[in-house]
């Protein structure tokens, strides 16, 4: 097409051809920092050699760690159905993520206070911060299926993710600097440079957040004057939800997805916040940790791109398989990992399906969700995506506890990615597609 011509071309095959879907798309670049930063590299190491410092055992604090990352995920999994509904009910979608964006912003920048033995105080404050990380994307994530039609729905979704591999690599790079010369930038040590990367994240999010607000606008906006009572939004939302949960059941293939996706993020999630702590665990040392996480940012651009193209040539579905065999694989070996080298490759092979699987993840649910009804089925898919965390975790920490080591912990993530493959046979995308359409 001609508006389609010259430099806008290429961003128009991703997705990215005005204003509205660059800054949807933009959230990603921006929260991303929390889920590389925060979640993956550097907190879990801080957890484990500062505020974990005096606790007693190898395994201890990594067991810990996966408790506090299943408390989060549960409470915020009970929270999303009715948040979503709400944000229906009263067209609010956006006043619904900038509460939960500035909870998260807020108590990520609280980690600051968290000095030696702090272990509880650290859990605490990572609980709320991550309540608001996910919250807010409950939302954010309702909003794609209003901004794109189903023909480029795969291509936003994995343009986000692509931008947030970028924008939290870079932000990785410029902590990792602090954190192996501290004093170079006026740093007291490794410790003090933590915090400051901590509270750099919370920065980072607000600041590029903003034209997400600024140039989003809310799917359906409420009719002037309409101001319900407190009561009557939570008893619409409660009865809205009732609803949807019964209403889902129509959506045969949508609910088969979302039971897959369930049992797969589970391993997908637990990966993705233990590996650090595991690999603290086994003697592997921090600058070979955070490095290896920074390669997985940045060479995870290129890949979530190569899952898009590779969903169009062979189906979203099957491209999923593809990463779900990959994360087996990865599981596999990670069970004999013992060299700093091992992680490295680990994490190499880990940023090659990570953000394809999530972001075909999210595209397939995406088109098989009736429009209207956004918030209250992505509200279920983020219930899946959390409680498939709490699981994984939860496994991780107590298997790690009774056998002294988290190497068995690893092993055991196979059985939610085999099952999960297992289910996603027998979901029919067409049909799913074709019921959301007639609605």
């Amino acid at each position: 097409m001609a508006e389609h011509g010259g430099w806008r071309a290429p961003l128009a095959r991703l997705g990215l051809d005005d204003s509205v879907r660059v800054s949807w798309a933009m959230y990603d670049w921006a929260n991303s920092a929390f889920a590389t930063t925060i979640m993956a590299a550097v907190l879990p190491i801080y957890y484990a050699n500062v505020a974990g410092k005096h606790l007693v055992g190898d395994n201890t604090a990594s067991a810990y760690w996966g408790y506090t990352t299943a408390t989060a995920l549960l409470l915020i999994a009970l929270a999303s159905p009715l948040m979503g509904a709400a944000a229906d009910y009263l067209g609010a979608k956006r006043r619904f993520m900038a509460v939960f964006v500035g909870l998260g912003i807020s108590f990520t920048a609280a980690l600051w206070f968290v000095r030696e033995g702090d272990w509880l105080l650290a859990s605490i404050i990572f609980i709320l911060a991550n309540i608001g990380f996910a919250g807010a994307n409950v939302f954010y994530d309702s909003l794609l299926p209003h901004i794109v039609d189903d023909a480029r729905i795969d291509r936003l979704s994995a343009s986000g993710y692509a931008l947030g591999y970028l924008g939290g690599g870079l932000l990785l790079v410029v902590n990792l600097a602090w954190i192996m010369q501290p004093e170079r930038f006026g740093m007291a040590d490794a410790s003090e440079a933590s915090r400051w990367a901590m509270v750099s994240v919370a920065l980072w999010w607000l600041v590029f957040s903003i034209p997400l607000f600024r140039n989003v606008p809310e799917p359906h906006p409420p009719q002037a004057g309409f101001r319900p009572s407190a009561g009557e939004v939570v008893r619409v939302s409660f009865g809205r939800l009732i609803a949807t949960a019964r209403e889902i059941r129509r959506y045969r293939d949508l609910g088969l997805f979302l039971l897959a996706f369930l049992i797969y993020n589970d391993g997908i999630g637990t990966i993705i916040k233990m590996a650090t702590i595991y690999g603290d665990e086994i003697g592997i040392e921090s600058k070979d940790l955070i490095g290896a996480l920074v390669l997985t940012q940045f060479v995870g651009v290129p890949f979530a791109f190569a899952f898009g193209a590779l969903a169009r040539r062979i189906g979203v579905k099957r491209g999923i398989y593809v990463a779900l065999v990959g994360y087996t694989l990865i599981s596999v070996l990670g069970f004999f990992m013992r060299e700093a080298w091992h992680f490295w490759a680990l994490a190499l092979a880990i940023a090659t399906v990570q953000g394809g699987s999530q972001a075909l993840s999210r595209s397939l649910f995406g088109s098989m969700v009736p429009r209207d009804k956004s918030s209250e089925f992505f509200g279920f898919f983020s219930v899946s995506a959390k409680f498939a965390g709490i699981a994984g975790p939860l496994i991780f920490a107590a298997v790690s506890q009774m056998a002294g080591s988290s190497r068995l912990s690893i092993l055991s993530l196979i059985v939610f990615f085999l099952a999960g493959m297992a289910l996603l046979t027998r979901v029919d995308v067409e049909a799913g597609q074709r019921a959301a359409r007639a609605g």
